[in-house]
């Protein structure tokens, strides 16, 4: 073989294996990792939403959980993010966004022009609507069960453990509406001189009756499908699942609190425009109807709605559905910005006492 051939060669291998390497970096660069958490809300995450989006956008996508925004401040505040998108509830994100541990989103990548109004922030963009409802078992209390928050106050006419939620997020309000306050003076009390407190001492009250404080959306869902507790404050979407799979349990929409589930891109996230690229995929409306076949939340895109995409018997089991909504009130996240701080501090106090 001449040199000359020999160079060719050498150049034209040289030039694979650079094309090579540059094909592996722009994958790698692609690859994706997604942190939820968990239980039935991760899977019909993944299987409407997750696992879609990725195939049709040809990236490799790595599913983790994790405990909140907690997880996010220390890899953030660590220069060691491994996180590209996270799920979170809307008042977590807002203030982790204030907080400067957030991306701002890319809307031109995003598309939420047909989203309800409120359902986006600088830093999130909306995923679904649940509502925080309370449940009791079937099987205590028949299918006439509590119809508001004084009733599921009522120990009297419904005797039994509860479960409770031991952030303080979505867990005045009930406790006011228990104490006669109507629905939609609800932020007003809150915000006065005492309101907080207010709260607290209602909540007070049902303390000896309150067998767990739960945590998490599982948690709640377990607690109730085990038998363990006859009434639970939780997420609607929850107890549909351990219902369909044969638990005792049922709930009401009447009194419910109305809030949304976002997705957010920590600051420094190693695949940035690959995770905007990937939130605008999942915003489509055929990936939210689509969530609804597995787990009963609303789509905040209001496309969702039309065209077939969601039948009108799924339509009637949703949370923002128009009926379903007019029961309800919103959870004010501006409230929470505010005065979360305060009022997490007074309801750590209240339950270790």
């Amino acid at each position: 073989m001449s040199d000359i051939s020999k160079t060719r060669r050498a150049l034209h291998f040289t030039a694979v294996i650079g094309a090579f390497s540059l094909f592996s970096a722009s994958v790698s660069a692609a690859d994706l990792t997604i942190a939820s958490w968990g239980g039935a809300y991760q899977k019909a995450q993944s299987e409407a939403l997750f696992v879609p989006a990725a195939k049709a956008l040809g990236v490799d996508i790595k599913q983790t959980t994790y405990s909140g925004m907690s997880d996010v401040r220390l890899q953030v505040q660590t220069g060691a993010v491994t996180m590209d998108i996270v799920a979170s509830g809307s008042g977590s994100a807002a203030r982790a966004g204030a907080e400067g541990l957030l991306e701002p989103l890319d809307y031109k990548t995003i598309d939420v022009s047909n989203f309800y109004p409120s359902m986006t922030s600088p830093f999130c963009v909306g995923g679904d609507v649940f509502s925080n409802v309370f449940a009791w078992n079937t099987e205590k209390y028949g299918q006439n069960g509590p119809k508001t928050w004084a009733d599921f106050w009522d120990v009297k006419k419904f005797p039994g453990k509860r479960a409770y939620r031991g952030g303080v997020a979505g867990s005045l309000e009930p406790a006011l509406m228990a104490d006669g306050v109507a629905p939609d003076k609800v932020y007003e009390v809150l915000s006065t001189k005492g309101g907080i407190e207010r709260a607290i001492n209602k909540i007070r009250e049902l303390k000896p009756h309150i067998a767990v404080w739960w945590s998490s959306g599982a948690q709640h869902a377990q607690l109730m499908k085990d038998g363990e507790v006859d009434m639970s404050t939780g997420w609607n979407g929850r107890f549909d699942d351990i219902a369909k799979n044969g638990a005792k349990v049922t709930y009401s929409f009447d009194q419910g609190l109305l809030d949304y589930d976002c997705f957010a891109v920590p600051k420094g996230a190693p695949n940035k425009d690959a995770a905007m690229k990937f939130l605008g995929e999942i915003s489509k409306a055929q990936y939210q109807a689509s969530l609804t076949k597995y787990i009963t939340y609303g789509p905040t895109n209001k496309d969702a709605y039309r065209n077939g995409l969601i039948s009108d018997a799924v339509a009637a089991t949703l949370p923002s559905s128009p009926a379903n909504a007019a029961k309800q009130i919103s959870l004010d996240i501006n409230w929470y910005e505010k005065n979360e701080k305060q009022a997490a501090a007074l309801y750590q106090d209240m339950m270790l006492e």
